[in-house]
């Protein structure tokens, strides 16, 4: 199962039914749990833990030193969870611990499309979808669920919520509330993820409740500490409508607006 063209360090440690492909290094302190397949090509290094059933293609590169000049060396990890698909040329960095936590995290049953690039120290959640090109930089925080187009961009520090839709060529300037797609350069906010909702089998009800809480938050011209105290009953009733709420609570850098809101700028 593993081409005599590769290499692998001794120090690795490689699970059972593991495939790798000729020409591809497996470095010190990398783990390859059962089931893990790696192209040709591929460059994994280490610390870096690589879930159960998970999908390397050639020339991919895992688990590299970050290149933030903060970075001076120090052991920092990466893990991948089971059974997520890296597609050709991505790139996944590991953490720092100047500014960072240390680590890397990627989730599980993830799609990281052609030449996607994921920064030191982000945590993206479970079934994360990234079309081609688009990247993270360090310090990202993606929620379970969230969609990617092609060529979007998120600077450092973000929070992306959980079932959020970036469209393609997006810059995300600001925090993307949990359940919202957003669109453009700069991105604003388009309206709620209702495709997404659709296809996990939301209820007429809570859809019902989380486009009610969107529409205060958005539509009624109010600060966020207000709009959050008018829809305090609601997010007591509806777990997605606190999810969405919360994600507006944390918010560091304030969240994303309408293209022509005069509170674009207003936490």
């Amino acid at each position: 199962m593993i081409d005599g063209r590769a290499i692998i360090d001794p120090g690795a440690i490689v699970g059972e039914n593991v495939t790798v492909g000729p020409w591809s290094i497996v470095g010190s302190d990398v783990e390859l749990g059962d089931n893990v397949s790696v192209a040709s090509h591929v460059v994994i290094r280490g610390p870096t833990k690589i879930g159960a059933g998970v999908k390397i293609y050639q020339f991919a590169t895992v688990g590299e030193d970050t290149p933030a000049f903060a970075y001076e060396g120090e052991e920092t990890f990466l893990e991948i969870g089971a059974n997520t698909v890296i597609r050709e040329g991505v790139t996944i960095h590991r953490g720092m611990v100047k500014g960072g936590i240390g680590r890397t995290y990627v989730g599980r049953n993830c799609l990281l499309m052609a030449y996607v690039h994921i920064g030191h120290d982000c945590v993206v959640g479970d079934h994360v979808i990234m079309a081609n090109n688009a990247s993270l930089a360090g310090h990202v925080n993606v929620g379970d669920h969230a969609n990617f187009g092609g060529f979007s961009g998120i600077p450092q520090f973000r929070e992306v919520g959980a079932y959020t839709h970036v469209a393609a060529m997006s810059l995300v300037l600001k925090d993307i509330p949990a359940y919202m797609t957003v669109g453009g350069n700069p991105a604003f906010a388009v309206g709620l993820n209702l495709e997404g909702m659709k296809r996990r089998g939301y209820s007429k009800e809570t859809v019902q409740a989380v486009r009610q809480a969107y529409k205060v938050v958005y539509r009624q011209g109010l600060r966020v500490v207000e709009a959050l105290l008018e829809i305090a009953d609601l997010r007591k009733q509806h777990q997605e409508v606190d999810l969405f709420a919360a994600s507006i609570e944390s918010s560091k850098h304030g969240i994303i607006r309408g293209r022509n809101s005069s509170r674009q700028q207003q936490t």
